[in-house]
């Protein structure tokens, strides 16, 4: 079944209304203005202007009202270190990051490396980008990747180093780059005396800021790494170790939780600001300090619900 989408003004809408009313049916979604039923095609008219047209011929029928748009091609912006297409079907090593968002638990990054035949079966076994995964599936998928025996590395950063870290003046960005860098050095060091195709990274800076953070502690980029945001999606090898680093942050907020006796929710929000307030009413704020990204507003956000 074809598909005509028009744009059109208000004026034409009325007039389409009215040359179909024989034709209109009674069921109408609740954005629509108008459906109608011709031998060729369904027209759906919504408020906003939108008009679809669906059937066997629907650009005969598109074609009395209008031109059909072309769809914009948005321009994506390459930098020197974007992957070529052959990377992701090739054995490579991917690496990934959780946590960085949450103002509970630690930062956690994998490494991994994956053939070129295992691809299919990490496939099959439901290997994708985490955050499209329940944290229980994670688990689930996480323990298989470790069984098949996928080479990886997994580091955390826990709080008290974070909070050290960033008192001295550390970025956040510095201390992921710094922990996929040695993510990657010892996973490289892990498989020799294999070579991967390439290290596909998931971006999470331009790649020269990338490689400044590593200058200023005295390291230098691997060979072959290349940068790409949401390389989850399109890379097995960092889908593989998004979720490897997924399942260690939800271990870590699981324990957080049985220290403290408290339910202690992930991500920055209005119920994170009131666990926060409730980990200082029971524990005192140094606690947060072993559990909680202390910087983040939300630890001043605690404080009003005090």
């Amino acid at each position: 079944m074809g598909q005509v989408v028009l744009t059109v003004a208000k004026k034409t809408l009325s007039e389409m209304k009215d040359y179909y009313k024989a034709q209109i049916k009674p069921d109408v979604p609740p954005s629509a203005l108008f459906v109608a039923k011709t031998p060729g095609s369904t027209i759906t008219a919504y408020r906003s202007g939108k008009v679809l047209f669906q059937g066997k011929n629907p650009e005969a029928e598109a074609a009395k009202w209008g031109s059909a748009e072309q769809p914009v091609k948005k321009k994506v912006k390459k930098h020197t270190y974007h992957p070529p297409q052959s990377l992701f079907s090739s054995s490579h090593i991917g690496s990934d990051e959780a946590g960085t968002g949450d103002y509970f638990g630690p930062i956690t990054v994998a490494a991994a490396y994956v053939k070129a035949e295992q691809v299919a079966l990490l496939k099959e076994l439901g290997v994708k980008d985490s955050k499209h995964l329940t944290d229980d599936k994670i688990r689930v998928i996480a323990k298989d990747i470790i069984h098949l025996e996928i080479p990886y590395i997994l580091l955390k950063l826990n709080n008290k180093k974070y909070n050290q870290l960033q008192s001295k003046g550390w970025s956040q960005g510095k201390m992921k780059t710094m922990l996929h860098h040695h993510a990657l050095e010892k996973l490289l060091e892990k498989i020799k005396p294999e070579h991967p195709d390439g290290i596909l990274v998931d971006q999470f800076s331009e790649p020269d800021v990338y490689k400044r953070h590593l200058a200023s502690e005295g390291n230098k980029l691997q060979e072959n790494v290349y940068f790409m945001t949401k390389a989850e999606s399109y890379s097995i090898a960092v889908a593989t170790a998004s979720i490897l680093a997924r399942a260690s942050f939800v271990k870590a907020m699981e324990d957080i939780e049985a220290d403290v006796g408290l339910t202690i929710p992930k991500g920055a929000s209005l119920q994170v600001d009131r666990a926060a307030a409730a980990v200082i009413k029971k524990y005192g704020k140094a606690k947060l300090d072993d559990i909680a990204k202390i910087h983040f507003a939300t630890t001043q956000k605690a404080y009003k619900y005090l």
